[in-house]
């Protein structure tokens, strides 16, 4: 039948999209090794924080990163109009710490609600060039993040991308796919700036120049969008000269993970809303890995289950998963995340159904505010 003809020619064509996707651009970071470099010039540094009714996180996570092994750094506290005690912990850092600051934003109508003018005032605040961010329920995971990160800074890189999982809970899909969802995030963006296309950071682990900031006009292009303080900035001002990427295992920050499917929904929601903003040859190329992948499952499903050429589609499916499993298993090893790989067919094909209808709720409502 004719119908089936051009559906099997349209899942060779798709087919051919993802082997490019996971043995080109996916492959060419998963076999690259980074290059080592030395952490002796060790530039002093601003670690940002920007906090909304985050004491108990504040508490937990601020000692990790004074006991960094750093020469020189100082942390700016932002303080985003919080009605709990989030001031009050900051307070009493700033108390028995010298290198604390406390930038204690008030609410005004213009921007209510929006991270990106306390994160503003915040930068505005810090002494150093040098800003490194991260986020009120991230914690580093050794005690050299920043001089991994700083380490990564030259005379052109002035814009490091980092990497921020999520903490590992036991017996829970939910956790399995936030952290499946972060990691393939992650492949993605340090993929397309390992090519010359960066795109996207992550503010839960991310540094830029002062300068930078100042001379993009800081968030002013976007600052109507209530989120993409991180993204959207990184998709404004990165280019192939000024970016890099740090995935050296004692640069990553972890982060709490949502505990209930509606919140990790709301979140992610935020998150495809912000994208739809991005540059349109970013857009493109999201767009059609996102819907190779919606197709490869769709019409691989529709001709095994009519058994049309069944024996080639199956040899197709089985070069795919062994290109795609090849490819993620080496990335998962550079990034920490080899435990999840064992799952990813289950957790692609979930990805693909959620984001697919977080895709369409966008459609008719979008999320207002980051907190």
């Amino acid at each position: 039948m004719l119908i089936f003809e051009v559906l099997f020619y349209s899942f060779i064509v798709v087919v051919v999209i993802q082997v490019i996707f996971y043995g080109f651009i996916f492959g060419k970071f998963a076999t690259t090794k980074q290059k080592k470099v030395s952490n002796s010039n060790q530039p002093p540094i601003s670690v940002i924080i920007c906090a909304k009714n985050e004491a108990e996180n504040l508490k937990q996570n601020v000692p990790f990163i004074l006991s960094q092994s750093y020469s020189s750094f100082e942390i700016v506290l932002i303080n985003d109009n919080s009605s709990d005690h989030t001031l009050k912990v900051m307070e009493a850092f700033k108390n028995d710490n010298e290198n604390i600051k406390i930038v204690n934003v008030q609410p005004i109508e213009k921007y209510w609600g929006n991270k990106k003018y306390a994160l503003t005032l915040g930068i505005k605040a810090a002494k150093h060039n040098t800003l490194l961010f991260t986020d009120a329920d991230c914690k580093p995971i050794s005690k050299h993040w920043i001089s991994e990160m700083s380490a990564r800074f030259d005379s052109e890189k002035i814009l490091v991308l980092g990497y921020g999982p999520y903490q590992k809970i036991r017996g829970s899909l939910l956790n399995l796919l936030i952290r499946f969802e972060t990691f393939m995030t992650a492949v993605q963006y340090v993929s397309y700036t390992n090519i010359g296309l960066p795109y996207m950071g992550v503010g839960r682990n991310l540094a830029y120049k002062k300068d930078l900031f100042f001379e993009a006009n800081g968030f002013m292009s976007h600052m109507n969008i209530k989120s993409g303080d991180d993204d959207l900035f990184v998709n404004q001002i990165a280019t192939p000269k000024n970016s890099t990427i740090c995935i050296s295992k004692n640069s990553f920050t972890e982060s709490i993970p949502k505990k209930t499917f509606k919140s990790w929904c709301l979140q992610k929601r935020r998150h495809i809303s912000t994208a739809s903003h991005y540059k349109l040859k970013h857009k493109i190329l999201l767009s059609l890995f996102y819907c190779s992948q919606f197709l490869f499952w769709t019409l691989a499903t529709v001709l095994l289950a009519f058994l049309y050429q069944w024996q080639l589609i199956l040899g197709l499916v089985l070069l795919r998963f062994i290109i795609q499993y090849t490819t993620l298993y080496s990335a998962s090893a550079k990034l920490d995340e080899k435990s999840l790989i064992i799952y990813t067919p289950i957790l692609e094909l979930l990805l693909i159904i959620i984001q697919f209808f977080i895709f369409m709720q966008n459609l008719s409502s979008k999320p207002k505010h980051w907190k």
